[in-house]
């Protein structure tokens, strides 16, 4: 016990234990629906941190990259097909927004990423059907 506990506080002494990162809490679904594969962000307790989200889905023939973002157009969330810039709204995703393309059982991938304010990303959701 005396050498285990030497270790740990040496690892913080020296900065050892400096470079853990810890890791945020927000989360993505995904379930498939009449042939298609539905993505819902659920957000999470440090959705308030969240810029943007990177869905990528890949089903064996196609795969579509797609960011969502907090800019409004006609009250609704935009889903669009280009990179986030830094031009977009301080307001994370909103919480069950949905996006949905067509799926191949047993092809298709499904990763979404979540990008932070302090430039850190997660990958919340990681799945194969």
């Amino acid at each position: 016990i005396t050498v285990i506990l030497a270790a740990v506080i040496a690892a913080f002494v020296f900065g050892m234990a400096g470079s853990i990162e810890t890791t945020k809490f927000v989360a993505a679904t995904a379930q498939l629906q009449e042939g298609n594969v539905v993505v819902t962000y659920q957000g999470g307790a440090d959705n308030k941190d969240v810029e943007w989200l990177k869905i990528f889905v890949n089903n064996g023939t196609n795969t579509v990259t797609k960011y969502v973002y907090c800019e409004k157009s006609n009250n609704q969330t935009v889903i669009g097909n280009t990179q986030p810039t830094t031009e977009l709204s301080e307001n994370p995703p909103e919480v069950g927004v949905k996006f949905s393309t067509p799926a191949v059982i047993g092809k298709t991938l499904v990763t979404v990423t979540a990008h932070f304010k302090d430039g850190k990303e997660q990958v919340i959701l990681d799945k194969n059907f």
